[in-house]
């Protein structure tokens, strides 16, 4: 199995590089452009953590932008934190992949809550930028072209290339265990304008369809906190499912489109179509247009995961180190090969500290094996 890990510009040093190196990864994955957060630094001499304030681009911002542009990060030393890492990476001989975040952005949806997702009761999700605007499209593949500009990448992660929904975690999160599973997927279905419009060619009035959702999340709510199914029509399903799927389609073909054919394309994704999030649902065309789709596994139910996805393209399984979710991590490894997973994806090589190291150790060994 090839082994891809996953770092933050802040994380490479000369340190980094050679405990990379030891460990025997096939590729590191730089964070490029990516979401807000605080990252643990247990390798770090300096201090525990870096907050990165809002999403950011690791790159120089440059002028030409439309009405979506990134931040540039002033929480990292230099306006090119992610070249340089690439740059120090790919100088040691380590192969480097572009890591992107694309829809996540909560300081634009913030302020751009008309190109935000909106749920049935009319409720922005700043988190989220909808892909069913065009602002939001070309946003996205600026984005990638800035993050690709001049770098020696051999491979491309795309993250967030589709819809986040209602459950992608927001600043001091109250909602854990509020929403059962078909609650949540109907608190994922946007209700935007973009998204409207899509619904009535199909000939669905966005009026109704918004008071069916409001009654049936409400329904949800009061009845059961395990449900996992609701009683949409099916036919009203299918085109709430269709719409968002043509809209995220067309968003990974802008974006593979400005990438161009040089580059490995690796898709993180759901083999859930409602799935919304990092990783957003597959499309049904989505395994065809990229080189490799990578999978969540951080639990052991992961491997449901690569029994459904599509026979027709790499897969990756996405592994975690940081926490204790698998306690056994070559047997997890073992487990996820023979599932049919084509590489692993680890995370991450920056927040696993010291005590972590000997798990990604295992994993890498295994994966090799």
């Amino acid at each position: 199995m090839r082994v891809t890990g996953y770092s933050y510009p802040w994380d490479v040093d000369a340190e980094f590089l050679d405990r990379a190196t030891d460990l025997g990864v096939d590729e590191v994955a730089v964070a490029v452009a990516y979401h807000s957060a605080r990252a643990a630094t247990p390798w770090s001499k300096r201090g525990t953590s870096v907050l990165a304030r809002h999403a950011a681009l690791y790159r120089p911002v440059r002028t030409g932008w439309g009405v979506l542009r990134p931040a540039a990060a002033d929480w990292v030393d230099s306006p090119d934190s992610a070249g340089d890492a690439v740059r120090l990476l790919s100088a040691a001989g380590v192969p480097t992949a572009a890591w992107l975040v694309l829809t996540h952005n909560s300081l634009l949806g913030s302020a751009f809550p008309e190109f935000t997702v909106r749920n049935c009761f009319g409720e922005h999700y700043p988190w989220a930028l909808c892909p069913a605007h065009e602002e939001v499209r070309e946003f996205a593949v600026r984005l990638t072209a800035e993050a690709l500009a001049d770098l020696d990448v051999r491979t491309v992660v795309l993250e967030a290339c589709g819809q986040l929904g209602v459950v992608h975690q927001h600043q001091h999160e109250k909602t854990d265990a509020v929403w059962s599973p078909a609650a949540a997927r109907l608190l994922s279905v946007c209700c935007c304008p973009a998204c409207s419009a899509g619904w009535a060619e199909e000939g669905i009035d966005p009026v109704a369809t918004s008071e069916l959702l409001r009654a049936e999340v409400r329904r949800l709510i009061s009845d059961d906190l395990t449900a996992e199914d609701d009683r949409l029509p099916v036919d009203l399903r299918a085109v709430l499912l269709g719409n968002r799927q043509r809209a995220t389609d067309r968003l990974r073909r802008e974006v593979c489109e400005q990438i161009g054919p040089q580059r490995r394309v690796l898709l993180h994704a759901s083999a859930d179509p409602w799935a919304t999030g990092a990783l957003p649902g597959l499309t049904p065309s989505a395994a065809g247009e990229v080189d490799g789709v990578v999978l969540p596994c951080w639990k052991p139910t992961g491997i449901a995961e690569i029994a459904h996805a599509p026979s027709a393209v790499d897969i990756g399984a996405y592994v975690t180190a940081v926490g204790p979710e698998v306690p056994d991590t070559a047997q997890y490894v073992r487990d996820l090969r023979a599932a049919g997973a084509d590489e692993l994806h680890l995370y991450h090589l920056g927040l696993a500290g010291p005590a972590r190291w000997p798990h990604l150790r295992r994993a890498v060994e295994e994966a090799h094996r």
